[in-house]
């Protein structure tokens, strides 16, 4: 029930800040007083207001229908921050739902950031894989409308194609049980609202598979023109050692460089313990670790790690959470030390209560 009284709880009036100082913000408020007026000044005219207000009903209709009805409509705060309040008090009832966050914050523009692509992208797999029914029907939307720009820019760019071939398997997968195993009383919607939305993951799979990779008509130095030295410092850089076998396959250089016993060693240390690797250790002919094959071994047993060129952070002072860079109204003395930087998992887990 809302506030009637002059309870300072109350959402009250809208206020605008001026250089004369906080002002009313009275436009909204006057006109619709004065479409008020209007109506009750007319006097012998009961048929006009009737059918005006059944204008405004019809046009209110037909405009929800339309957001409703237009899966590819942006209609959601695109925020730099929110708050993220897990408790209910006097002045804010409710929580922060996994759902609303992905609604309010900007991911529609981060996909375009190449820092943040990955980050997003790992964050859409782990929705995907265990998030999807506890999102609300908005959001489902919203997820649909961010994965169709990530098609989209992979198709222009011809950049992380399997990156996204496996998003989407892993989405049509947990769909494929879902609709199957539940139904309707898991997803949000009718269960014939999603089958042409699992149509849709079908009809990406086939586009990127289809894919062609044009070569650059930018003629000059490769990767093979430059010194071995340089070449093995770049391959270095990969971290996922399926990139570095499709490399090795353009030539017969670069093959050699993709065998090397201390890359793969690098890679192994880089992304496992040594508790681990000493649990998979694989001995080759030569009597020597074979790196290689420990490599793809310990991938299938442990997670890798994760790095990312941007994340989100939250603020443990404020409890605001938002992209890093992003200022935000901080009350504490030194805001940078209250900042932790948040992988795609802690961001999910930051919405279990």
């Amino acid at each position: 029930m809302p506030f009637l009284g002059q309870d300072w709880r109350s959402p009250g009036q809208s206020w605008v800040k001026t250089e004369d100082g906080w002002k009313r913000f009275l436009d909204e408020h006057s006109n619709y007083v004065s479409d008020i007026n209007s109506y009750f000044n007319v006097e012998n005219n009961k048929e006009n207001l009737f059918n005006n207000l059944n204008y405004d009903i019809a046009a209110k209709k037909r405009k929800k229908d339309l957001l409703n009805n237009n899966t590819k409509t942006q209609y959601f705060y695109q925020e730099k921050w929110i708050y993220v309040h897990k408790g209910s008090t006097k002045e804010r009832h409710g929580y922060c739902t996994l759902g609303e966050a992905f609604n309010r914050l900007d991911f529609s523009t981060a996909i375009l950031d190449t820092r943040k692509f990955n980050y997003v992208v790992r964050l859409l797999e782990l929705i995907a894989k265990s998030q999807l029914t506890s999102l609300s029907g908005i959001a489902q939307k919203n997820y649909m409308n961010i994965l169709e720009k990530v098609v989209q820019k992979v198709l222009k760019d011809q950049q992380n194609i399997r990156l996204i071939k496996e998003l989407l398997q892993t989405l049509y997968s947990s769909l494929c049980t879902l609709v199957q195993g539940h139904g309707k009383s898991v997803l949000v919607g009718n269960i014939n609202f999603w089958v042409p939305r699992m149509e849709t993951i079908l009809d990406w799979l086939q586009q990127l598979h289809n894919i062609q990779i044009t070569r650059p008509a930018v003629k000059g130095m490769t990767l093979t023109d430059l010194p071995l030295c340089l070449q093995m410092n770049i391959i270095q850089r990969l971290t996922d050692g399926r990139d570095i076998v499709c490399l090795g396959q353009v030539s017969s250089d670069l093959q050699v460089l993709s065998e090397d016993r201390l890359l793969w060693k690098k890679l192994c240390h880089y992304h496992f313990t040594e508790r681990q690797i000493r649990k998979r250790l694989i001995i080759s002919d030569k009597g020597t670790l074979d790196w290689k094959k420990m490599y793809f071994k310990l991938v299938r047993c442990y997670p890798r790690r994760e790095q990312y060129g941007d994340t989100l952070q939250f603020c443990q002072h404020c409890h605001i959470l938002s992209w890093r860079g992003t200022e935000h109204p901080c009350t504490a003395n030194n805001p940078e030390s209250c900042l932790v930087s948040l992988s795609p998992q802690d961001f999910i887990n930051l919405f279990r209560f």
